[in-house]
């Protein structure tokens, strides 16, 4: 069995479903960005990706990808059903996204979620070298690090939390609390988006576990477990580069006159899901037209709004209630060939969604909860012209970071509705300013460096790490840890309460 001295270890492989003609596989962006960050570290050093293939039944066998070995891990219709949709998707999700659905508590699921943990775990262990170092992704994967410390406690182990993690008082709703943060204390290094989420982690420890614990250590046996917020971000230079083409730049220009060259357009991009406050961002649009604040004769909204976790009833019954809000909007507010909303639900490729960018001249960004939302730092990227307002919900992580955004609190219909009108309100020189902030901040703060920051913290011996971003980047730039952007004095409160 061959073994790597860094394993990456998330509940998907970051390759496309279906091999190319050739056989070949290819990697596969995920909607947290986290192929792209990796990528190009895992190419400099013996690497292996633990994760599921998609589909059940036995686990096939991946050609490695880049250098880096696919190593799969298998789950049944009842893992599937149980742990992923069931215990992963309907209690963790909900319950870290503010409870805006009410999650759900079965013990098949639990039972299932710590099955297919063990199943990660065991796998890890078999092909990670002596000493190696481990990075465990997200809250699919939570009782991993406990886990996989009892099997192998050579091993430095990283966990990273991409979603928020919530404030005690909603937390010690799970039935089974104490496990799941005994688990995550067998990584060496927990992490999180925003500060405040360790902070709640930390809380919660003291609380649950009766461990000393500040915002950066946890004290457990004869071992200090760290903690630190580390802000995901995005190839700023990639989604720029492929903004500025020229074919891209034909595409936008083709998209706003097929949209009726309007005199504005807002564009949403979401996952569909209850946490991405589409529901609340259309009653805001439908109210604004009805008012007459704005007009479907010299405005769209363009939705976006991707098929996600289909087989779960709650997201099946989201989908029906916003294709009926749609199209009740375009029957009482639109016009022969000018829907007052374009809705999409078909995926797109990375040179059309760069294009849709572009051609918005807002990006309504409006979650109700989210750990960082890179939509919002993609749309930033590709305004290569300084050009575009962020209506940017003050609930998204990366409200943090991109304070010079036109925040809204999504769940406050009039402050959101005001939102949208000054973001469409506003002059070229406020817009520009805000933009070109923003897009500084982001250059400096990219996914290289956010991959690179965690794995130097992880890796304090520094021989591993420094052999990923030898050939990658500036040794100084890997040790630089993101910071966000100052937010303003009305802001800073509302950053820490989130």
């Amino acid at each position: 069995m061959r073994q790597s001295s860094l394993v990456v270890v998330a509940n998907r492989l970051p390759i496309d479903d279906n091999q190319a003609p050739d056989g070949a596989c290819e990697w596969r962006r995920s909607p947290g960005g986290l192929v792209s960050a990796l990528h190009p570290l895992l190419r400099h050093t013996p690497a292996t990706w633990v994760g599921w293939a998609g589909g059940t039944g036995p686990a096939p066998a991946l050609p490695d990808v880049d250098g880096v070995r696919m190593h799969t891990v298998a789950l049944s219709p009842d893992d599937l059903r149980d742990h992923y949709e069931g215990f992963a998707n309907a209690t963790l999700w909900p319950l870290y996204h503010d409870a805006v659905e009410q999650p759900q508590h079965h013990r098949r699921w639990w039972e299932a979620y710590q099955r297919v943990n063990q199943r990660f775990a065991e796998a890890t262990a078999e092909v990670t070298e002596q000493g190696g170092m481990v990075w465990v992704q997200d809250y699919h994967l939570q009782l991993v690090p406990g886990q996989l410390r009892a099997l192998r406690p050579d091993l430095r182990i990283g966990f990273f939390l991409h979603v928020p993690f919530p404030p005690p008082e909603l937390f010690m709703q799970l039935p089974r609390r104490a496990e799941l943060l005994r688990a995550m204390l067998g990584a060496d290094l927990v992490g999180f988006q925003r500060v405040q989420a360790a902070h709640n982690f930390a809380q919660l420890v003291t609380r649950v576990l009766d461990l000393p614990a500040t915002d950066r250590r946890i004290g457990i046996d004869d071992r200090v477990v760290r903690i630190g917020a580390f802000p995901v971000s995005i190839d700023t230079a990639e989604m720029g580069a492929l903004a500025a083409r020229p074919d891209v730049a034909a595409r936008a220009r083709r998209l706003r006159q097929d949209l009726g060259d309007p005199r504005q357009v807002i564009l949403s991009v979401d996952r569909m899901d209850y946490t991405k406050g589409i529901e609340q961002r259309l009653k805001a649009y439908s109210e604004l037209l009805a008012s007459g604040d704005v007009k479907v004769r010299d405005t769209v909204l363009v939705q976006v709004a991707m098929p996600s976790r289909e087989r779960v009833g709650q997201y099946q019954i989201l989908r029906e209630r916003i294709e009926r809000e749609v199209g009740r909007i375009n029957g009482e507010f639109g016009r022969v060939g000018e829907p007052a909303i374009h809705y999409l639900t078909q995926p797109f490729d990375r040179a059309e969604l760069a294009a849709l960018y572009r051609v918005a001249d807002v990006m309504a960004v409006t979650p109700l909860r989210d750990g960082m939302n890179l939509v919002a730092k993609e749309y930033v990227a590709a305004r290569v012209d300084d050009t575009g307002a962020l209506l940017l919900s003050e609930f998204a992580g990366t409200a943090a970071e991109l304070s010079q955004a036109y925040l809204v609190n999504p769940h406050d219909l009039e402050g959101l509705k005001q939102g949208i009108c000054a973001a469409l309100r506003a002059s070229p020189a406020d817009i520009t300013q805000r933009m070109r902030a923003m897009r500084a901040h982001l250059s400096q703060h990219d996914i290289r460096a956010w991959a690179r920051s965690y794995l130097h913290a992880l890796d304090e011996r520094g021989a591993l790490v420094g052999r990923l971003t030898s050939t990658d980047a500036n040794p100084d730039d890997a040790a630089r840890v993101p910071r966000p952007a100052t937010p303003t004095a009305g802001q800073a409160t509302r950053q820490t309460s989130g």
